[in-house]
């Protein structure tokens, strides 16, 4: 980042904005085939294949709709968190399940109830492909200060 000149003639920039953070998929969110349709701090949209998520009833996995819907919910709170120059860490998720899949896609939604400066709570929608709600989530995060990250990773 450039310094503003210190002599009289020119003036001091307008500070920067904190660029929004953007969504780079973990390990698990990759072998669940987790695709992101939206981001932002409004709003947070991925999709989720049901196969290759099952359990051995042939269900989607109540453990797999927690995963995504707790990635996609934190996601939404880091990319708020991203615009106060802080980042965001989990403290709390609950999940009900409403009603089963076997095939399919399914949608996951994840919408802001609170974005405070210490504290975010995002409701989180899954729903199959005829927009039936199956599991809805809530997931607080914390803010933090981001830590200094080094340039490359220690051997």
């Amino acid at each position: 980042m450039n310094s503003p000149a210190k002599n009289g003639s020119d003036s001091a920039p307008e500070p920067a904005e904190h660029a929004l953070w953007k969504i780079t998929l973990g390990e698990l969110d990759e072998k669940m085939g987790v695709k992101i349709l939206e981001e932002s701090v409004e709003r947070v949209v991925a999709t989720m294949p049901v196969e290759g998520n099952r359990q051995s009833f042939g269900l989607l996995h109540g453990g797999a709709s927690l995963a995504v819907g707790e990635a996609v919910g934190s996601w939404a709170a880091v990319i708020h968190a991203s615009t106060l120059g802080k980042t965001a860490v989990g403290v709390d998720v609950s999940a009900t399940h409403h009603r089963s899949a076997r095939g399919g896609l399914v949608t996951i939604t994840a919408t802001p109830i609170h974005l405070g400066g210490t504290l975010t709570t995002h409701e989180v929608l899954i729903t199959n492909e005829a927009g039936q709600r199956l599991c809805t989530l809530r997931i607080t995060n914390m803010l933090m200060r981001r830590k200094h990250q080094p340039a490359t990773p220690n051997p």
